[in-house]
């Protein structure tokens, strides 16, 4: 039967009471997950006796990497071996107790578990269930096997980051599977929505491939009428080394171009015909970006940006993480939190946008919350006999700080 369970909301936790099952491994379907718990709902990790792949990819800390660090904060833990007929049982068992259902297997596989749409909505109608995969559900491509770098690949977008090497290169973090976790995210709560008046929910399709595609908006768009790859958008806007560091420089309008050669001082640069529009400047990018990097190498990252914000520039220096996590504005706008992880110590991550300010929510300073609680116990049939298993599910997990 459905779900009968009162929700609680409150603009802090808009999902308290809600209960998700997070099945997934890695980072985008774990990701959703943690959205969710980030507005409060109650999410339960479940992991195979072996666990989460994530923990072991990367430089582990303890029990974790950071991925599985990060993108699992605020969860309840719960191991369970889908191999064995209990495992399964107990998966069925919670479904029917839970709102949402989260699965990255390859398509087909929780079917053949017997714990896919069909066979879980029978018993819970009101269940929301996400799928993430690589390629979805359905298509000539659903059994290829799929990864963060393959849809970066597949939907173009290593195509627009080539870099000075004239290589397509990948984006240097994990863009693919963050973007999909939050169109996820983003699915789920419109499935929410509309259960509270239909009543049902719904099987819901997300796959990296096509998170990824709709990332690049209206490139698509520009390669079709363009005829082919089109010019560069606002030249010569991008990268400069400065004499010590990095600085982002970009222009949005006419008017600001000729701003900015007032401002480096080389109004020639404005009145050069070549140079006239964003049209020809992208024609004559490789002469015009040359001059500008020689220009930006003669002073201190600090000089450049103080002419060019007093001149209305956008600019801004390059910062790395670390860089960034001590960063003033940072700091002033709480934008990072900091959770303290049993075997692991302090893991920091930027503050999920959006989340209501309340006095409960802490700067990096000031946030301890745990990853994973070991408290309470689970029915024996349902843990591995294995000493470094997930740990436990807990009933009083600490709530996600965001």
């Amino acid at each position: 039967m459905a779900v009968d369970r009162k929700l609680s909301p409150t603009h802090d936790a808009p999902y308290r009471g809600l209960r998700v099952l997070d099945f997934g491994q890695g980072i985008a379907s774990p990701y959703c997950a943690m959205l969710l718990g980030v507005y409060g709902a109650d999410v339960i990790k479940v992991e195979p006796p072996e666990g989460d792949w994530s923990r072991y990819l990367g430089t582990t800390y303890g029990s974790h990497t950071t991925l599985s660090a990060v993108y699992n904060r605020g969860k309840r833990s719960l191991c369970l071996d889908l191999k064995q007929e209990q495992g399964i049982a107990v998966a069925r068992q919670l479904a029917r107790e839970s709102d949402v259902f989260i699965e990255g297997f390859r398509p087909g596989v929780a079917a053949r578990l017997g714990i896919g749409y069909e066979t879980l909505a029978s018993e819970n109608p009101g269940l929301i269930y996400l799928s993430v995969s690589g390629f979805g559900q359905s298509g000539p491509y659903t059994k290829r096997p799929g990864s963060d770098s393959v849809a970066q690949a597949f939907s173009g977008l290593v195509s627009v980051n080539v870099g000075n090497d004239k290589t397509p290169h990948r984006v240097g973090t994990t863009i693919s599977d963050v973007a999909t976790g939050v169109y996820a995210f983003q699915a789920i709560a419109t499935a929410l929505f509309a259960r509270a008046t239909v009543g049902t929910g719904r099987w819901i399709d997300v796959n990296l491939a096509q998170s990824t595609a709709a990332l690049l908006g209206h490139k698509v768009a520009e390669f079709v009428l363009e005829g082919g790859a089109p010019r560069a958008l606002n030249v010569p806007a991008g990268s400069y080394q400065t004499r010590d560091g990095w600085m982002m420089v970009t222009l949005v309008n006419e008017p600001q171009y000729k701003r900015l050669c007032a401002a480096i001082e080389r109004e020639d640069l404005a009145s050069d015909p070549r140079f006239a529009d964003f049209a020809r400047r992208a024609d004559a990018a490789d002469a015009l970006i040359s001059q500008m990097r020689e220009v930006f190498l003669s002073q201190s990252t600090e000089a450049w940006l103080a002419r060019l914000h007093a001149a209305d520039i956008i600019a801004e220096r390059i910062l790395n993480p670390g860089d960034w996590l001590r960063n003033v504005h940072v700091e002033a706008t709480k934008a990072a939190v900091c959770q303290d992880t049993p075997g692991v110590g302090r893991v920091y991550a930027p503050r999920t946008p959006g989340i209501a300010r309340s006095s409960r929510m802490r700067s990096t300073s000031g946030a301890r919350s745990r990853i994973f609680d070991t408290s309470s116990k689970v029915p024996a049939s349902a843990m591995p006999a294995r000493s470094n298993r997930p740990e436990t599910a807990s009933r009083n997990a600490p709530r996600n700080s965001g």
